[in-house]
């Protein structure tokens, strides 16, 4: 992860007894740190707000905890890696808004676990303790590590295994621990069972491990492969298990679309455009330091004489980022939306490991490669920002823009209604520069000030992401809130912003789908606002309207105290 010009000490050992264990206490500080401010950025969270992945994953934990289910058939599939994490909060609450604010506890402690993984992976790098402990707070203030730690998504928790992945790795290739090759195959599956991209990494992993097992770590090797057999046996089982309870209809075919993608050459050009604008944005969101990590990890790679564990580690991010930003990019339907063409999500899982990689770089060179990295990660910015304006053109202003795809972006350019390219990726290069610079005034002393100028953006970052308000869904995408015990139906004219979130908050039944005529035995019936009279021996509750995209019928012959609609 570092460029060939870096000095590249072994790693530093961590002290003995006193000094170890102030580390390790230092470590959980630092950690609960993390997970308070998390807490505090998201306290006003009380339910999904990005709609369907977010109703997706709880759903499937709370099936999986005995709760009821859903049909979710038609969407995209939401993997059971994630939820099996959320499983005991499940288990033991199912207020659909407490059991919301627990699972961004979850999320919080997830997130925060990759400061001290972190600082693993730096000490194997040879930054000393107190450096790597700094570098690792800082970076764990990463955007990509907040924006969604405070969500009920699988992001919350996938930078922070492929973190613990990589400090597997390395132990493997650098002393062919059987324990560290049986750890990373059993993350790179795990990483497979909870989402499509995992399956990149589970790929990388099973050639790193033969790689490494011509190398001579056979027995570590031999472990790991075993290790990701049978957990991604395991992952498949449940993924093909939960498949068949919410999605009885079928899931949609994302891996049918690659394939056909992949197939023709205007799916790859759509596939390779897209991958250069998930690594634009990847740059320009970790303030140009993926760029300069991305360099320094290609230098590193073709040099020979660079040690083997450092070698490997550069090849397998390198690997694992590229494979899914074009896999992610050829299977995403084309939504209309300009995050189909600029997108940040699917490589917020290696942003921050990329910016551990920058730090390196600009802190363990000589100042001519100090400028050498940044012109070449200014340059890969510039590129990848030119071939997404070719590609898009007039669909990135013309396309649906949601806000929610680009917090970083807003961030650079502080527009939040319309997607800038171009001044977001000077901005980026500003940032870039601020971050060079620091490193080339303070020569030998370059990692207090380079990790300085990054802990004040991603404070920055952090303040500007802090809730102003609570957040608010808007029509239709505020379903009924329905207090009636009792079986709950949705007409299949109700758009799916409304039926899908209903369907987590409803959380004593599964919301059954019918066509006009709600089902004998239905307490509760939501239906389109022009649906007309309710038929006999029902009652309209005057809920929702045209511009909610809902309304509600109480069948008068369930128990009157446990059969009201209301609307929010």
């Amino acid at each position: 992860m570092t460029m060939s010009m870096v000095r590249v000490p072994a790693p530093v050992p961590l002290r003995r007894r006193g000094g170890r264990s102030r580390t390790w206490w230092l470590l959980a500080a630092g950690w609960a740190a993390q997970v308070a401010l998390r807490l505090w950025l998201f306290r006003q969270h009380a339910g999904p707000v990005a709609n369907p992945d977010e109703t997706g994953y709880l759903i499937a934990a709370r099936w999986l905890a005995g709760g009821p289910g859903a049909d979710l058939s038609g969407s995209t599939f939401y993997q059971g890696g994630y939820p099996l994490v959320l499983v005991p909060v499940l288990w033991f609450v199912r207020d659909p808004v407490v059991a919301y604010r627990l699972v961004v506890v979850v999320g919080a402690m997830a997130a925060a676990g990759a400061f001290p993984l972190a600082y693993l992976l730096l000490r194997r790098l040879g930054t000393g303790g107190r450096t790597a402990t700094v570098a690792a707070f800082a970076g764990g203030l990463a955007p990509s590590l907040l924006v969604f730690s405070g969500l009920a998504l699988a992001d919350a928790i996938l930078p922070t295994v492929v973190l613990a992945w990589l400090v597997a790795l390395h132990d493997l290739a650098a002393r062919g621990s059987a324990r560290a090759g049986a750890l990373a195959g059993g993350l790179g599956a795990y990483a497979m069972a909870v989402h499509l991209r995992g399956t990149v990494v589970l790929a990388v992993t099973v050639l790193a491990l033969a790689g490494l097992y011509v190398a001579r770590r056979r027995a570590g090797a031999v472990a790991g492969l075993a290790v990701a057999g049978v957990v991604a046996a395991a992952g498949v089982l449940l993924n093909r298990v939960l498949s068949g309870a919410l999605y009885p209809g079928g899931a949609r075919d994302l891996s049918g679309l690659l394939a056909e993608r992949v197939g023709g050459l205007a799916g790859q050009a759509w596939a390779l455009a897209g991958a250069a604008g998930q690594l634009w944005y990847l740059i320009a969101a970790t303030w140009g330091l993926a760029g300069v990590g991305l360099a320094g990890a290609a230098a590193l790679v073709a040099r020979r004489s660079a040690p083997g564990p450092h070698r490997l580690l550069a090849a397998v991010l390198l690997a694992t980022t590229l494979g899914i930003a074009y896999a992610s990019s050829a299977a995403l339907p084309d939504e209309h939306r300009v995050g189909n063409h600029a997108y940040g999500r699917y490589l917020a899982c290696v942003a921050l490991a990329w910016t551990l990689a920058g730090l390196l770089v600009l802190a363990r060179t000589g100042r001519r490669a100090v400028v050498w990295h940044t012109l070449a990660a200014a340059g890969l910015l510039t590129a990848t920002g030119g071939v997404v304006a070719w590609y898009a053109g007039d669909r990135l202003r013309g396309s649906a823009y949601i806000a929610f795809d680009f917090p970083e972006v807003i961030f650079l350019t502080r527009v939040r209604d319309s997607f800038d390219l171009v001044a977001a990726s000077a901005v980026a290069l500003a940032l870039l520069a601020a971050l060079t610079g620091a490193a080339l005034l303070t020569a030998r002393r370059a990692w207090p000030a380079v990790v300085a100028v990054l802990a004040v953006i991603n404070v920055a970052f952090a303040a500007d992401l802090a809730p102003k308000s609570a957040p608010a869904a808007t029509g239709a995408d505020w379903p009924p809130a329905l207090t009636a015990p009792g079986r709950v139906a949705v007409d299949r004219r109700v758009r799916w912003n409304v039926w899908v979130p209903l369907s987590y908050r409803v959380s004593w039944t599964e919301v059954e789908h019918y066509d006009r005529t709600p089902p004998a035995g239905v307490c509760t019936a939501v239906v389109p606002p022009d649906a007309g009279p309710p038929p006999e021996g029902w009652a309209a509750t005057g809920a929702g309207g045209v511009r909610q995209g809902w309304t509600t019928w109480v069948n008068d012959r369930c128990p009157g105290d446990g059969t009201s609609a209301r609307g929010r």
